[in-house]
């Protein structure tokens, strides 16, 4: 059971705790700006993408802006649905659409599976976001979210920047990429981030570790479910003692 304070002593506890969190905000801060200061490297790759409106190249999918951010989100070829993971995160794209648009940002989603399957699991899910098919290009491979069988059998992969046992990866894994394009059409590559880098787009989780009992979970987002996969009836949870 958690410690129950009188108001002084909470308030206490809270001064500290701010203290905390606007240390952390400073350095979230700094590195926001250590961020922008990464150098850009060109793309040289031909990459190409199955799109609604026919086969699109990587500078293409910028949609006429100039910046492009990129997840990846993890849907192989032969699944039958989008990773549940991924779900989440995805649930919380649209809303951002007009923002990014208007501050030249493009968003969009890149998985292995093909176009149509993916056409079908958006409309499942009623999303918005634009989401194209790298199935056939190297995209997902360069970027190392996606692993062959004989790289998964060899026993070490790369992914987030350092390599890992291949029995802590699969087949698809999870990251964003974000890219920028010059007046003569060049393509720059300036962030990736994998694993939980990109948790900050989940605002679902941003609010829950405000909530009394935070994340409420034995594992990582283990409570989460597809939105139209929740139980009707009362809200699942685990009761005060």
């Amino acid at each position: 059971m958690q410690c129950i304070a009188t108001r002084d002593e909470w308030m206490a506890a809270r001064l500290a705790l701010l203290a905390s969190e606007k240390a952390e905000t400073r350095m979230r801060d700094e590195n926001r700006a250590r961020r922008l200061e990464l150098p850009w490297v060109a793309v040289e790759a031909d990459y190409r993408f199955e799109t609604p409106q026919g086969e699109k190249r990587l500078a293409d999918i910028f949609d006429g802006r100039s910046q492009l951010v990129v997840y990846h989100f993890m849907f192989g070829p032969d699944w039958e649905a989008g990773c549940p993971g991924c779900s989440f995160l995805a649930d919380h794209l649209d809303g951002t659409l007009a923002h990014l648009n208007h501050h030249d940002v493009t968003l969009v989603a890149v998985s292995r599976a093909p176009l149509e399957k993916l056409e079908s699991y958006k409309r499942r899910m009623g999303w918005r976001f634009p989401w194209v098919s790298s199935l056939g290009s190297d995209f997902n491979r360069d970027f190392h979210v996606s692993f062959s069988e004989a790289e998964l059998a060899s026993g070490m992969v790369r992914y987030n920047f350092e390599e890992i046992p291949a029995d802590r990866a699969a087949p698809e894994l999870p990251g964003l990429s974000a890219f920028t394009k010059d007046g003569q059409g060049h393509v720059f590559h300036t962030y990736s981030s994998y694993g939980r880098g990109p948790e900050e787009l989940i605002g679902t989780l941003m609010i829950l570790d405000r909530a009394p009992k935070g994340r409420n979970e034995d594992e990582t987002m283990d409570f989460v479910r597809r939105h139209d996969e929740y139980e009707t009836g009362a809200p699942q949870g685990v009761a005060a003692e």
